[in-house]
């Protein structure tokens, strides 16, 4: 079978939210969606005086799934279903739009009041036309539940889908990949297969089939073997994928398979239609004009 070749190469825009910079890969003017990753956010490292942090407000979604995951620091989520969840290191948090969700991203007290830091990535699924309105729903899985091996000396976490042998609990509604890895220089890893891939360096700098793909940039890939190999020491990278998905709208915080939808959402919102968060009623994010 022929190497795999970067199809597209993205380099990430900077976009503030709540108060903090992040990298914001997807979606792209040329690659809307990877699989049926249609969003890719790289937060920080970011480091925050005491007294200071991220302060996202309640804000809604519909018809997709978020997924967290921190290297550093920690996040408070809150959602319209009543979920309150602290995302830690290594954890990774769903929440299942479907028909309409509203959640915040704050810090608990204990952080915010000294010196902190945070480092992660958010993602978002588009939800497979079939199951776009199911019922909203929140998953946390803590960093014990998520498995990880070791494959030619580096270690690897599964965090969706099947990789490497291993099968991630983490609840997917279509075929997804998406898997973290550290590499010290010199080591080398054979990445899994899917339909579609993205390779994200968050760390360092690495060769995939000799190719250079540096720090802060995501290679699209074409289906074949693809060996990468570290260049700089620490080098992370997060690998998504999975199978081709329709096409998708996106505006604001929505996604949908249909604009009159996202119409419908913006509309609601605006009117404010959603439920509110519970303990988090009294802000909230207007609707962009």
């Amino acid at each position: 079978m022929t190497e795999a070749t970067i199809k597209q190469l993205i380099e990430p825009r900077t976009k503030d939210l709540g108060g903090f910079s992040v990298r914001r890969v997807l979606p792209a003017a040329r690659q809307k969606l990877i699989g049926p990753w249609i969003f890719f956010d790289h937060m920080g490292p970011a480091e925050f005086p005491a007294g200071t942090g991220i302060d996202v407000r309640p804000h809604p979604h519909i018809n997709l799934a978020t997924v967290t995951y921190l290297f550093e620091g920690e996040i408070l989520h809150r959602d319209s279903l009543g979920s309150c969840a602290t995302i830690e290191p290594g954890d990774i948090n769903l929440m299942v739009a479907g028909s309409g969700i509203v959640h915040s991203e704050r810090e608990r007290d204990e952080v915010r009041n000294q010196a902190h830091q945070l480092h992660g990535l958010q993602l978002w699924l588009a939800l497979p036309e079939a199951v776009e309105e199911t019922a909203p729903a929140f998953y946390h899985y803590d960093k014990q539940e998520i498995p990880g091996t070791t494959v030619d000396g580096v270690p690897v976490r599964v965090m969706m889908g099947s990789a490497y042998g291993l099968n991630s609990p983490v609840k997917v509604y279509a075929e997804t990949l998406y898997i973290e890895a550290a590499l010290n220089q010199g080591q080398s890893l054979q990445l899994p297969d899917a339909a579609e891939r993205g390779l994200y360096v968050a760390e360092g700098q690495l060769s995939i089939n000799g190719q250079l793909l540096d720090r802060y940039h995501m290679a699209v890939l074409d289906q074949g073997p693809a060996v990468i190999t570290a260049t700089a020491h620490d080098t992370r990278i997060a690998v998504i994928g999975g199978e081709v998905m329709t096409r998708r709208y996106i505006d604001w915080n929505f996604v949908s398979s249909r604009p009159e939808r996202i119409a419908q959402a913006k509309s609601d919102w605006k009117k404010q239609r959603f439920p509110r968060v519970p303990g988090d009623e009294d802000e909230y994010i207007p609707l962009p004009e």
